[in-house]
């Protein structure tokens, strides 16, 4: 169970984690025909952080916000 003030904040962590990572990554891949090493680098951690707010939607909906609050 959790508060609502909780559920709220991770909702708002999820779509930051996950548009910032699909701006990272678009950035890598620009990035890259400049400097390959770089946009590799931004590319597959702009992907990573994308990846953990997909998997934090299923956290998220299986959490259940408190009856009591």
């Amino acid at each position: 169970m959790a508060t609502l003030r909780t559920l709220q904040r991770l909702q708002t962590l999820i779509w930051v984690l996950i548009y910032g990572g699909l701006l990272t990554l678009v950035l890598g891949i620009a990035t890259a025909r400049a400097d390959g090493a770089l946009g590799w680098t931004l590319g597959v951690a702009g992907g990573l952080v994308a990846a953990v707010g997909v998997v934090l939607i299923f956290v998220r909906a299986r959490m259940k916000p408190d009856a009591d609050r």
